[in-house]
């Protein structure tokens, strides 16, 4: 692991604080290694984007949250990030991608991104105070229970909506893209997964509505954001919280609608079987929506385990805009904290998903189309891509944690002809 040789020894947490409640300044880094190996696996046959057995890669991230209030209620962050490394095949050949730290675009040599750049103004609607911890992208302070809170800026969509306790992100718990979110959201972003927009949130008593308006790519999974806004995505999302049998849980309800240049599938086949050219999805895009709901649940069960499960469904006969080519999905898991071995924060995990592409986008790929993330050549034989995944996340230090991770992946890119494949990770993070 190249980790000294990279980034040097790490990041400097600096906080200052004026005043009993409210903290004025902050900066908070991060710093997190993946390294990921496939095994051996029955491959017939390949395509453009697909897995390659016995396989290896890695990524590095380290990240510098600089945060300041700007008046009551409001506090500006930016979020530097310096970025290397490839995901597995170029971040290709699994609609669950088994890395959520691989972005689409991947280089050799570190690189350095502005990947936040955010102002969000939080409205208190009556006199009662609750804590907020101080954290990344977080100042510490106090706001009421029913307030509204507006973000504006470059920030990720999923900072905001489809967030969940136990399974939400790749640095410090599970890896698989369709495990921290839901694989069926295809949410607006660049290709490493940020974007421009606003969201308002409004909180009252149990509940929570959320809109958001976003800039989607100037073409599907792109580098580049639409520079006029002709193309964007509305998202709304309704929260609930609850308790069951004195355990704390929430349950979430997100939609999401994109309006952008898109092509049908069904529509680039029979243009290919007509021509006798390849297919090409680019050459049927027209202005038109792809829309998606998907539920998102989580639930204390005890003290130190926790549950989670996403279910979702979308437009199957549109091509796939930003995030993984997932039609419906539905995953569930649970997370243990090492309490009970006297390893109190020490994390274990485990989870199972099923994802599946509908009738036009199997006919698609097996006519040679391609989509974000797969495209085996043909697809003779499809499947549902199931995957299962557990995690192990040790304490070293208060701010390091080591952790292992196993996938095993089923119908990779839903070809019941390859496969499945073991995925063997070690991640390391720290936080200051």
């Amino acid at each position: 692991m190249r980790i000294a040789s990279l980034y040097g020894i790490g990041l400097i947490l600096l906080t200052y604080t004026v005043g009993a409640d409210e903290q004025e300044f902050a900066v908070h880094g991060q710093f997190t290694y993946v390294e990921q190996d496939t095994s051996g696996f029955n491959a017939p046959y390949r395509g453009p984007n697909s897995l390659t057995p016995n396989t290896g890669a890695e990524t590095t991230d380290a990240t510098l949250y600089l945060g300041a209030r700007l008046w009551a209620g409001a506090e500006a962050w930016i979020n530097g990030e310096v970025d290397q490394g490839f995901g597995l095949d170029d971040t290709l050949g699994v609609a669950g991608f088994p890395s959520g730290e691989a972005y689409k675009v991947g280089k050799n040599q570190p690189y350095l991104r502005l990947q936040r750049m955010f102002v969000r103004q939080t409205v208190n609607l009556d006199e009662s105070t609750e804590p907020i911890e101080a954290a990344a992208n977080q100042l510490g302070g106090s706001q009421s229970a029913d307030r509204v809170v507006l973000w504006l800026g470059k920030f990720s969509v999923v900072d905001v909506f489809d967030t969940n306790q136990y399974a939400n992100s790749a640095r410090t718990d599970f890896l698989n893209w369709t495990a921290i979110n839901a694989g069926t959201f295809d949410y607006a972003a660049d290709a490493w997964g940020y974007t421009v927009g606003t969201a308002l949130e409004w909180y009252q008593g149990n509940w929570t509505l959320r809109a958001g308006l976003f800039d989607l790519s100037d073409v599907p999974n792109s580098v580049h954001l639409e520079p006029a806004f002709h193309e964007f995505q509305t998202d709304m999302e309704l929260e609930h919280r609850h308790e069951i049998a004195g355990r704390s849980g929430r349950v979430l309800l997100t939609f999401f609608d994109s309006r952008g240049r898109m092509g049908l599938l069904d529509e680039a086949v029979e243009v290919a079987q007509s021509s006798g050219a390849p297919v090409d999805i680019a050459a049927v895009r027209a202005y038109r929506s792809r829309i998606g709901v998907s539920m998102n649940l989580q639930q204390q069960i005890a003290a130190d385990l926790g549950g989670f499960m996403r279910v979702g469904k979308a437009a199957g006969n549109v091509e796939v805009y930003e995030f993984t080519d997932v039609d419906r999905t539905l995953a569930a898991g649970l997370s243990l904290q090492g309490s009970r071995w006297h390893r109190a924060d020490d994390t274990l995990g485990l989870a199972a998903i099923n994802n599946g592409i509908s009738g036009a986008r199997e006919a698609y790929l097996n006519a040679g189309g391609l989509g974000i993330l797969i495209g085996d050549g043909k697809l003779p034989h499809p499947g549902p891509e199931q995957i299962i995944e557990t995690y192990y996340s040790a304490a070293v230090l208060q701010f390091l944690h080591i952790g292992l991770d196993y996938q095993w992946i089923n119908h990779p890119a839903y070809n019941r002809d390859r496969g499945p494949v073991s995925v063997f990770a070690v991640r390391v993070h720290a936080q200051f």
